[in-house]
Parts: C-alpha cells; sequence; structure tokens
C-alpha cells in the first residue's frame, strides 16, 4: 500500500509496525466496581474499596463493559469467543494498590479479525490495505503517579483504578507511519460509531502502545521496541519515524537494538528508554481465582448483534449510491458526529447533494471561522434543513441563502437565534418570479450596454455572465436565477 523505505548507509530498511490500542469502554461504571469513570473527578473521589484493594473485597464483572467489547469485536468482523477467562498479571507498582492486574492473556473475550484503511480517505483511487487485528482483550486500568504535586513525594490518584480497558492488539501488518495514522483514524471512527470509546486521546481514553522494528527488505524481523502511552495520532507517526530512524542508526553503527520499553516526548520528538521489556513469564500470569470464566449465550450475542448501529464503510457505500461524490462520501462518514448530524438532516426531508454541500462547504467554513467542532454548532440540523428548504422551494436563491444563514448566526451569538423564514419575511428577501418586473430590468440593462450585446450577439457568449450578474444586482439579488436565464436568452437572442 505505501513504500516507505529508510535510507541507511548500508541500503534501504523497512519497518515492522504492530499497534496495541488501549480503549476506555463507555461505561458510567468500572469493570469490577459501581464506581464512577466521569473524566476530572477531584483526586481520589471516583474509588471504591474494590478499587482501592481493601482486604475481602470481591470483583464483580460489569456486564455492560463485556458487552461493548463484543459489540466492538462484531464491527470489525472478528471472532468473538464464547468462553473467556480472566487472569491475573503479577506486577508492584505505586499505582497498582492489588499488585496485580486483572486482564486476559489466554483467552480473550474477541479474537481475530481486520481494519481495511486507505492513506486518503478522501480519495477514491486511494489503495487499501487490510490490517489484521490479532485480539481484544478486557483488562482493567491502573491508577496515575503525579509527581508535581509535591517537592520530594509522589502522589496517586486512583480514580482510574479499575477503570475498564480494551487493548485492541494489531498484527505487525502496518509497514509505514501514515498506515499507522490512518489504521488508528479508521479505529477510532469505527469505536466512535459503535459507541464503545468515546476515542478521546486528550483525555487519555485511547492511547496507543507503538511496537516498532526494522530489517533490511524482507528480511528477518528484528528486535522490537515498545513506545508507551502515545495519545494522539501525530504523535504517534512522530514516534514511528523516530524510532525507525534511531534503530537504523544504532545497528548500522555496530550496535544492536534491546527489547525495552519506551517513552516518547512529544517537546523533543524522540523516543527515550524507560525500562527494560518484561516477557509474559516475568508477569507470572494465572487464572484469577475470585472470577468465573465468562460465557456467552446465543441471546446475549443476537442482542449485541443487533444494537450495531451502519459502520463508516456501509454508510459511505449508500452516500455515493445516493449520488454522493465519493469526496463529500469520504468526509461525512469519517467522523461518527458528522455522519449522524447529516443523518438528521436527511431525516429533514433535505436533498443529500445540497444538504452535502451545504454541511461541508457554509457550515463547516462557519465552524472553522469561529473556531468550534460541529458538536458546539450553533444551527442544529432542523434549523439548517428550513433554511436548505426555502433555497429548494424557490422562495430565496441560494445567493439570499448566504445572507440569510449569515444572520441566524449573528442572531445565535447574541444569545436569540432567529429562524430562516422569519429572516427572509423581515428583511424582505423573498426571491421574485414577477417577469414583468425582470424583463424590465433586462431592457434598461441592454440600451445601457448595446455595444456589448453587440459583442455577445457576434460569437462572445461569455458575456452573458456579465448579462446576469447585471440583472442580478439590478433586482437586489431576489430574482429567481433560472428565469433570469430563460428571460436573458430570450431577449438576446
Amino acid at each position: 500500500m505505501s513504500e516507505y523505505r529508510i535510507q541507511g548507509n548500508t541500503g534501504e530498511w523497512e519497518v515492522v509496525i504492530g499497534l496495541e490500542v488501549h480503549a476506555q469502554i463507555t461505561s458510567e461504571s468500572k469493570l469490577f466496581s459501581g464506581s464512577s469513570t466521569g473524566f476530572g473527578a477531584e483526586p481520589n473521589s471516583h474509588v471504591s474499596l474494590v478499587d482501592a484493594a481493601m482486604p475481602g473485597m470481591l470483583p464483580v464483572p460489569n456486564r455492560e463493559c463485556l458487552r461493548q467489547a463484543v459489540r466492538t469485536g462484531m464491527a470489525i468482523n472478528a471472532q468473538i469467543n464464547r468462553w473467556s477467562r480472566f487472569d491475573r498479571k503479577n506486577y508492584f507498582y505505586a499505582d497498582l494498590p492489588q499488585g496485580y492486574q486483572i486482564s486476559q492473556l489466554y483467552h480473550p473475550i474477541v479474537g481475530e479479525g481486520e481494519i481495511e484503511v486507505t492513506l486518503n480517505e478522501k480519495d477514491p483511487d486511494s489503495p487499501t490495505k487490510k490490517i489484521g487485528i490479532e485480539r481484544i482483550h478486557v483488562e482493567q486500568d491502573a491508577g496515575k503517579l503525579m509527581h508535581d504535586q509535591h517537592p520530594t513525594m509522589s502522589f496517586v490518584d486512583l480514580n482510574r483504578s479499575g477503570v475498564a480497558l480494551m487493548e485492541i492488539v494489531s498484527r505487525p501488518d502496518i509497514s509505514s507511519p501514515q498506515e499507522a495514522g490512518a489504521y488508528l483514524k479508521k479505529l477510532r471512527s469505527i469505536l466512535r460509531y459503535v459507541g464503545s470509546c468515546d476515542g478521546n486521546m486528550e483525555q487519555g481514553s485511547m492511547r496507543a502502545d507503538v511496537n516498532v522494528s526494522v530489517r533490511k527488505p524482507g528480511g528477518e524481523l528484528g528486535t522490537r521496541t515498545e513506545t508507551k502511552n502515545v495519545n494522539s495520532i501525530r504523535f504517534m507517526m512522530q514516534a514511528i519515524e523516530y524510532e525507525a530512524q534511531r534503530q537504523v542508526d544504532l545497528i548500522e553503527s555496530g550496535g544492536a537494538v534491546v527489547q525495552e520499553t519506551r517513552l516518547f516526548d512529544p517537546n523533543k520528538q524522540e523516543t527515550r528508554s524507560m525500562r527494560s521489556k518484561e516477557d509474559a513469564h516475568d508477569y507470572r500470569y494465572f487464572p484469577d481465582p475470585d472470577l468465573l470464566p465468562v460465557e456467552l449465550d446465543d441471546a446475549f450475542l443476537e442482542e449485541c448483534r443487533a444494537s450495531l448501529p451502519e459502520l463508516p464503510d456501509a454508510k459511505r457505500a449508500r452516500y455515493e449510491a445516493m449520488g454522493l461524490t465519493a469526496y463529500n462520501a469520504a468526509v461525512l462518514t469519517a467522523e461518527a458526529e458528522t455522519a449522524f448530524w447529516f443523518e438528521d438532516l436527511l431525516a429533514e426531508g433535505v436533498d443529500a447533494k445540497q444538504g452535502s454541500n451545504w454541511l461541508m462547504s457554509e457550515l463547516f467554513g462557519a465552524l472553522n471561522k469561529m473556531g468550534k467542532t460541529l458538536d458546539e454548532s450553533p444551527i442544529n440540523p432542523k434549523q439548517a434543513a428550513e433554511l436548505l428548504g426555502l433555497v429548494a422551494d424557490g422562495t430565496i436563491s441560494g445567493s439570499i441563502a448566504k445572507q440569510v444563514f449569515e444572520i441566524m448566526l449573528e442572531t445565535a451569538a447574541q444569545g436569540n437565534m432567529m429562524a430562516a423564514s422569519a429572516i427572509v419575511e423581515e428583511k424582505g428577501l423573498k426571491q421574485t418570479n414577477d417577469t414583468g418586473a425582470i424583463e424590465a430590468e433586462i431592457a434598461k440593462i441592454m440600451a445601457a450596454n448595446e455595444d456589448k450585446v453587440a459583442e455577445y450577439r457576434s460569437g462572445k457568449d461569455k458575456l452573458f455572465g456579465f448579462f446576469v450578474g447585471q440583472t442580478m444586482k439590478a433586482m437586489q439579488g431576489k430574482a429567481n436565477p433560472q428565469i433570469i436565464n430563460d428571460l436573458l436568452k430570450k431577449a438576446l437572442g
């Protein structure tokens, strides 16, 4: 799909990439307790006795967390394992009260699947590639150490302790930073459509561990490093570029890549060593004795499947079948919030082509100027549909619609947005279909521009636009453009 090569002193190298994405499961409570998962609360205010690992506390699995993991697996056409099991992953760290993490190493709830990506979603001719998913397992998150609250001590916040995560592990099928970026964007889009994770990387509810190794083209796999907890797509791509180049330089200078865990410094745009990488046996995994295996029945699986929405690829194909360009369909389906907004617009009876063009040019343009997202739009689909309906039924022209839209935004900013129809009525902006008035203006314009009339009649067809513009100006933009065109053609001969 993308021929990404690193030029070294000894020739070309290729990079092999695998991603382990930690996605916080959308649920009001944690994986094994009823504590809240709300973001931004006071430290240690969302901590139950289970989360704090008090003696005698027993975990109880949260059904909704398991349901969301299964729905995610179904969305990527993955194998759903009817029987899965929780294991204890033993390690000792200040933010892990139990001294172990409850995870799923040997028997994950979701098995193999795949995601199809394109390097450029907006280019219909961009090649596609299928990235394999090895597994999705459910596990609990650790707490958070805070090193900047005291000059000599570190504080521990356990609000995240026990929050449910899906770890989505890709196969090492990714071979460039661009492919990694396309994969993570597509995965985040699917999670948002499904509603199993909000995909908010800034708040830490989705983050990636990036496994990188280099090799001569087609050669044996090299030793990989893992760069932990990268929290943006841009940073992930930068981390891959830096780490791959670092490994090539190291090997070519006679050194050897060490299997280790690294961190990415976005300010310096470089990775640095954090600790040596443990193998599975170092964690002394064993089945959690406090938890029974998870067994899924037919009714549960059917309910999960029935609850899935239309996913991005299917929605994109449907939009193209409705007559939208491949570019428009790709833009409208890339983010779940855009697709849902457009669906609401269609539900109000707006024509698909008219609605997509207006959304992508007028509304996106206005929101960009205001520095707002679509979720923050002062105009909702119902209000937009009213405006577009006035254009569709000939009440106002497209150019007048732009003026009405501006007034809608201005009044919204003042706290009391006027409806499109009210603005048209108050400002007297209705489009006129009065052929007599239009013919009178055309006659005046032709009389004042006899030289241009003669030029047009001698073959200068491009002057037709001049006459359209002059007539529209004379009618203060309120004349029906189609009637102007028809009457001008008749008058100019």
